[in-house]
């Protein structure tokens, strides 16, 4: 994937589908005297609805889509037919999407799953015909409803990937080739900074028995979270990952301090960050020896578990997987248990308390209605 095909972040403009109006027809036929109203109820309008598609990686395929509309629904007509319902518009988004107004950038919805499916605007419903309206003292209703109006919104979809284990460090850490080894994945890698210009996401195998999903976000500076280096643009991919991975190699000048500079762009940025597990691991770990990797080992922070590592030489490749997947189990069992002590807040929103339209009246000459329809 080049850098021009990762689109992490669009604005569109949606429209839903006006409902059909009511038809106002009266029944006229030979040997049938005072037929009574037949006509039919209008369709309904189609809905604006978003859905998690787990093969879709980025936002490309609606970049130059920026107008997306359902279709309308049609009206009613005489023997009551009713009107035909308006297209549903589904659009296709990647699983880590996140979608805000575009107007006020209000928070709408988040799309976390593959399959998920969300009425971003619901279509306005159909009018009822007058043959919804006769009654025993009303056998003649001249009026029939509209449709509702069609509903308008310009919002910001922004991709989030999600990943169970996101890497975080400076340019030339060692992240793309970390993700390399441990995955199939092949993200380009250089020696030189920002070789990484798009996050790269890679399906890690666990002793053949399980995996997880590890994510290469281009490399932070100091200064990220006020824009300097590739900015904010990828910062927000790492709030979607279960454990963050902070690589720091070897030869840096001091890893505790190098650690902490990470720690407090992201803190910056967004201090729920810090909430998450954290493990570090020390890459190019083949450049030390036993007593350089002692020295170094108790200067490393006591409150996160750490380990050494190698992709040249996979030293350590084996105990860091082992490593990452017991520590996203202990993440898995404290959201599970914060889920099931969580007290649920149910609310009801009855639709139809909104059905509010009003009637259209058709006060045409009575000789207008042995025509039939009303146009």
């Amino acid at each position: 994937m080049s850098e021009s095909n990762f689109v992490d972040y669009v604005k569109i403009y949606t429209r839903s589908g006006k409902g059909g109006k009511g038809s106002v027809h009266f029944r006229r036929e030979k040997y049938i005297p005072w037929g009574g109203p037949d006509g039919g109820d209008g369709g309904e309008g189609g809905s604006i609805i978003l859905r998690g598609n787990r093969n879709h990686w980025t936002l490309l395929h609606l970049k130059y889509e920026r107008h997306i509309f359902a279709g309308h629904g049609e009206n009613g007509a005489r023997r009551l037919c009713k009107g035909k319902d308006g297209e549903d518009k589904i659009i296709e988004v990647p699983v880590g999407t996140v979608v805000f107004d575009g107007e006020t950038g209000e928070f709408i919805t988040d799309i976390h799953r593959d399959g998920q499916e969300v009425v971003l605007l619901k279509g306005g419903r159909g009018g009822k015909g007058n043959n919804f309206f006769k009654t025993a003292t009303n056998q003649a209703p001249k009026y029939a409803q509209p449709g509702e109006p069609s509903l308008e919104r310009k919002v910001i979809l922004q991709l989030k990937l999600l990943a169970d284990v996101g890497l975080v460090g400076f340019p030339n850490a060692g992240k793309s080739t970390l993700l390399s080894v441990v995955s199939a994945a092949k993200p380009k890698i250089a020696d030189y900074p920002f070789t990484t210009l798009e996050p790269n996401l890679g399906i890690v195998d666990v002793r053949g028995a399980h995996s997880f999903i590890m994510a290469d976000i281009p490399g932070i500076i100091e200064g990220a979270s006020e824009g300097k280096g590739l900015g904010l643009r990828f910062l927000r991919h790492i709030e979607r990952n279960s454990l963050l991975l902070f690589l720091v190699p070897a030869d840096a000048d001091s890893i505790k301090k190098e650690y902490e500079i990470l720690l407090g762009e992201l803190m910056r940025y967004n201090p729920d960050l810090l909430d998450k597990q954290r493990v570090l691991a020390v890459s190019k770990s083949d450049m030390l020896d036993e007593e350089l990797e002692k020295a170094i080992e108790n200067e490393l922070p006591s409150d996160i578990p750490s380990i050494f590592i190698s992709s040249l030489t996979h030293k350590g490749i084996i105990s860091l997987k082992d490593l990452l997947w017991k520590e996203l189990n202990k993440q898995a069992f404290h959201d599970a248990e914060s889920i099931i002590r969580k007290p649920m807040n149910i609310q009801t929103d009855d639709f139809e308390d909104d059905f509010d339209f009003s009637l259209e009246d058709d006060s045409r000459d009575e000789d207008d209605w042995e025509s039939g329809e009303n146009g």
